[in-house]
């Protein structure tokens, strides 16, 4: 663990409850606290690890990948799966150790250096808070599409508001919220998988059964090659992104080992069988060549099934994923920017919390880029937040291959000095993390050999190289040891 070249300062809050406590060095014991509240349960973090994957990304995006690779779309998405759910693995058995609302940046901190815990934890709060932007802008054009007489802007700013006092309040409100919202989007994937099952069976009154015609027809299983699925890999690994905000919530609870736990263990089997059961449902029901770019395949699915209103019903459910994911993104960009203040790498005043332990100041410095979208995107439409969301896709790997790398040397040194804290183990260690990372580098190199991935590998590689001159800088001029 690197030392200090002096004491982290010491949290404040906006009442006298008493003072915060900060992120602490090595662990000491199961429970870290950092003068947040403890009052997440169980079933909030479930249901906040499922409702952080299932995005507007796998309602709109998973036709994207269908265009691709047609019915093998499957494969892409199993294979991005499977490397999302190791990284779950990893940051499961080290928030049960360590638990830490900066999660893989605390981690980072530990294990590598100072260096590293930094760049980590301002690359996930910045590239958090555009996604809050881009979120709220999407959400903003549904309901103003519903409410012309409004404006967008004026919708947006209502909407932000809304989420920004109700993280301030108190977490359990913040985690209510999360529940029901992802409670809704889970209840349209059970509800879908449900009607494609039986329309498959010929259950559906009116609805023939297509059996395995369009997985077999139109070309095959692999109408566009073996290259479809690597590019359809580029396409979709990205809708798994979220899942760390369950790590930082852990830190939050009232037995964050036994919590994240049982968030892990059944987030995993869920989001395989959501994930990949609608995928499937999808390829099994629709011809891939019938998809039309830019439009939901799931919308396509159910106006064959002789649904009514299908459009509108999943641009409802569209609008709660973006919400969901506002109000997710929005929880983890405030704690990640608390713990960096109580390391001692965001400012002071980031770490006052309410009496009810929500950090408020670090809610409003979180949620304030997204008013200031609201006002680039009104005077520039469409041109801004694009061109900003172009760093988002390849931050995401660089942030995964820092849990890789973080779980390899922290498993070895709990063994070794703490074992007791290892509560939580990932199987097949090391040889799995290991795999994990050799599998986020193979994206990281298909990125760069993707003209279509390229620009956002660019992007994102540039953000990284100017947090960690920020970083080096820090070090030269005395404010880190080691």
């Amino acid at each position: 663990m690197p030392a200090r070249t002096a004491p982290a300062p010491t949290p404040t809050h906006d009442t006298c409850a008493g003072p915060a406590q900060q992120d602490p060095p090595p662990p000491q014991g199961p429970r870290q606290p950092e003068g947040l509240a403890g009052t997440l349960r169980p079933r909030h973090l479930t249901m906040l690890a499922l409702g952080g994957v299932i995005g507007a990304g796998l309602f709109v995006g998973s036709g994207t990948g269908l265009r691709v690779a047609g019915p093998a779309i499957i494969i892409s998405y199993a294979l991005a799966a499977a490397l999302a759910l190791l990284v779950m693995r990893m940051l499961g058995e080290m928030a049960a150790a360590m638990p830490a609302s900066g999660s893989f940046s605390v981690y980072a901190d530990r294990a590598l250096g100072r260096w590293a815990g930094f760049t980590a934890g301002w690359l996930y709060w910045w590239v958090t808070v555009v996604a809050i932007a881009i979120e709220l802008i999407a959400a903003s054009t549904i309901l103003h599409q519903w409410m012309p007489a409004v404006p967008r802007w004026a919708v947006a700013l209502v909407a932000l508001a809304a989420f920004t006092q109700s993280n301030m309040l108190s977490v359990s409100s913040f985690g209510e919220a999360e529940f029901w919202f992802a409670g809704i989007k889970v209840a349209a994937i059970i509800a879908f998988l449900a009607l494609g099952v039986a329309a498959l069976c010929g259950a559906v009154p009116g609805v023939d059964s297509p059996g395995l015609a369009n997985l077999t027809g139109h070309g095959g299983f692999l109408p566009q090659g073996w290259d479809s699925v690597v590019a359809g890999l580029l396409t979709v690994v990205f809708a798994f992104g979220g899942m760390e905000v369950i790590t930082m919530a852990a830190a939050e609870s009232g037995d964050p080992a036994r919590s994240v736990t049982q968030a892990v263990s059944s987030a995993i089997w869920r989001i395989s069988l959501f994930y990949l059961g609608s995928i499937a449902v999808i390829i099994t029901l629709l011809p891939w060549d019938a998809v039309e770019p830019g439009r939901s395949p799931y919308v396509a699915v159910l106006d064959r099934l002789g649904v009514p209103g299908a459009g509108r019903l999943i641009e409802v459910v569209v609008l709660i994923a973006l919400l969901s994911a506002m109000n997710a993104n929005l929880y983890g960009a405030s704690r990640m920017a608390h713990s960096l203040a109580a390391r001692g790498d965001a400012p002071r005043l980031l770490l006052r919390t309410s009496r009810r332990g929500a950090p408020r100041a670090a809610v409003a410095a979180s949620a304030a880029f997204g008013f200031v979208a609201i006002a680039l995107d009104h005077g520039w439409p469409d041109q801004v937040l694009p061109f900003l969301a172009k760093a988002m896709g390849g931050a995401m790997l660089y942030m995964w291959l820092t849990v890789a790398a973080a779980h390899l040397v922290l498993r070895r040194r709990l063994e070794r000095e703490e074992p007791h804290l290892l509560v939580v183990r990932m199987r097949g260690f090391p040889y799995l993390s290991w795999a994990a990372a050799a599998g986020i580098v193979a994206v990281l190199v298909l990125m760069a050999f993707d003209p279509g991935s390229r620009g956002q590998l660019g992007w994102s590689t540039l953000l990284v190289l100017a947090l960690l001159a920020v970083a080096g800088v820090r070090a030269l001029h005395g404010r880190w040891t080691g």
